[in-house]
């Protein structure tokens, strides 16, 4: 900032300094009545229109439950749906975050610009749009993201039916594949049909071992399409 340009910030500081209003009790005032005023709605919905529904609690002993976190952990929760393999978690849930809020906190120490107008402050500019964007697209994308758990992997159209009904059947929350699933207490099945026939594979998913349960009870149509699936993955 140049000479006269700093005098002519400080003259129209105090000038308007001298105009303004204290902190105290005004602003205290005007945030403490707004506060009240939100509160005061706040209690007003939660008796007219009530909590909502809260009957609807986690089953543990299903395996088509889907968790969900609040609405504002959405970008987060994607963020770990895009960096599945487990030994990046920590990077996912700590180190990327992290990181971001430290670029943040420094960000009046790397981006010394007086400028308050946007256009003017490139810098600060654009990490915060790119902030908010990436937040903001990550958001949406976990609202309308399928279970943690869901099968996505590349097979043959023809084994496209199969995978739905693996997903539909909850078979990633016992078993492996790919990146998608769970690593127990079922066998990781990424690889299942280069070590089993199809015939074998049907066999098991009649007369599976405990605590695996039964598929035989399924439409013909739909556990040969599981089958299919199964045995199609190499």
């Amino acid at each position: 900032m140049k000479a006269h340009e700093k005098e002519e910030y400080l003259r129209d500081y105090q000038i308007l300094k001298s105009q303004g209003k204290p902190f105290f009790p005004y602003a205290v005032l005007k945030d403490s009545v707004m506060a009240c005023i939100v509160l005061a709605v706040i209690i007003a919905m939660s008796i007219i229109l009530g909590a909502g529904d809260l009957a609807n609690r986690a089953d543990p002993t299903t395996v088509t439950y889907t968790p969900r976190p609040d609405w504002y952990f959405y970008f987060l929760f994607e963020l770990l749906r895009v960096i599945r393999p487990p030994s990046l978690v920590v990077l996912a849930t700590v180190g990327i975050p992290t990181l971001a809020l430290v670029l943040l906190l420094l960000l009046p120490f790397y981006d010394r610009n007086p400028e308050r107008r946007p256009e003017r402050r490139p810098i600060a500019t654009t990490f915060a749009v790119g902030i908010i964007a990436a937040m903001a697209y990550l958001t949406f994308q976990g609202a309308h993201a399928g279970a943690p758990d869901q099968i996505a992997l590349k097979v043959t159209p023809s084994a496209m039916a199969g995978e739905v009904v693996a997903n539909q059947s909850g078979c990633g929350a016992c078993h492996k594949f790919g990146d998608a699933g769970n690593p127990g207490p079922g066998p990781d099945l990424t690889h299942i049909g280069s070590k089993l026939p199809a015939q074998a594979i049907a066999r098991t998913l009649r007369n599976p071992s405990a605590p695996m349960p039964s598929f035989a009870g399924l439409p013909p149509k739909k556990f040969n399409d599981l089958v299919l699936f199964l045995s199609s993955l190499r």
